[in-house]
């Protein structure tokens, strides 16, 4: 006797698919509604196809938030991911010290994101923050308030201690991943630190480091609330970033369509590097 196949149990899935169609799919649609026409008021809007896209594409300032976006997120992965390899590799594999310096290293990462700006807003300010004053007193001058290279620095520097335990603790949990046959054969051997880190973990966190690669990417691609806590996108421009220029548009300008155009080139140009890294982490899974 044949089986009938039961399908049934896709009833259940149902709540999700409405979940995300309610909360994704619904708002994307309004945006790109929004993206063809010129809007004066509830009543009062006009289609204009593409025109928005056109005019944000050609904007000097999406090109600038651009530019910086993308330097800003280059700093990131350059810095976070060398150093979360570092950091991941010191840290001892068990006892009570990898249960402290696990605890200290989650810290950052469970503060909040305005409270890491008002951190170091605190931090750096020249009279009473312990970063700013040391500089000065050590004869470097720095303002992050009226110097676009300090405020620059001084953002790249707060993603960097925010996020930086994200990584490690992705290292670590890779390391300790590693069968323990592979550094019983290197001792045998008689290898070299460097070569065991060469030639057996490195290879070994290829996943663990693609993953934080793109969570870094996608995190410091979006980031918003850290720099406009602390230095608002100032001094001028120097950082203001995508996704501030975006809400200075759609919030403050109140120009809806050309932010909505601006909103779908940002996620595209998102959607497509995250693809990049994607397939980037099955080509190594097929790999392995």
């Amino acid at each position: 006797m044949q089986k009938v196949p039961n399908n049934n149990a896709w009833l259940l899935v149902l709540p999700v698919f409405g979940l995300v169609a309610f909360s994704a799919i619904i708002p994307l649609m309004t945006v790109v509604n929004y993206s063809v026409q010129d809007i004066f008021d509830q009543t009062n809007r006009y289609f204009v196809g593409l025109q928005w896209f056109r005019e944000t594409l050609r904007s000097p300032s999406l090109h600038d938030a651009l530019f910086r976006q993308f330097v800003f997120t280059l700093s990131v992965l350059i810095i976070e991911i060398p150093l979360g390899i570092l950091v991941g590799l010191m840290m001892p594999s068990q006892g009570k010290g990898a249960t402290l310096s696990l605890i200290i290293l989650a810290l950052p990462l469970l503060i909040p994101w305005n409270v890491v700006g008002t951190i170091w807003q605190v931090f750096g300010r020249a009279d009473i923050g312990l970063f700013g004053w040391a500089l000065n007193n050590a004869g470097i001058p720095y303002n992050y308030a009226s110097n676009p290279s300090d405020a620059w620095l001084t953002v790249l520097l707060m993603d960097v201690w925010h996020w930086t335990p994200l990584v490690a603790l992705l290292v670590y949990s890779g390391l300790r991943a590693i069968p323990s046959v592979y550094y019983q054969a290197a001792r045998i051997d008689r290898a070299s630190r460097w070569s065991i880190f060469r030639y057996i973990e490195l290879p070994k966190l290829k996943s663990v480091l693609l993953i934080g690669v793109l969570l870094r990417f996608m995190d410091s691609f979006m980031i918003y609330t850290e720099p406009f806590v602390l230095t608002g996108g100032g001094p001028g421009n120097s950082t203001t970033f995508l996704s501030q220029s975006l809400t200075k548009m759609a919030v403050g300008q109140f120009d809806l369509g050309p932010a909505a155009a601006f909103s779908l080139i940002y996620f595209l140009i998102i959607l497509l590097i995250c693809w990049v890294f994607y397939a980037a982490m099955m080509h190594v899974g097929k790999e392995e």
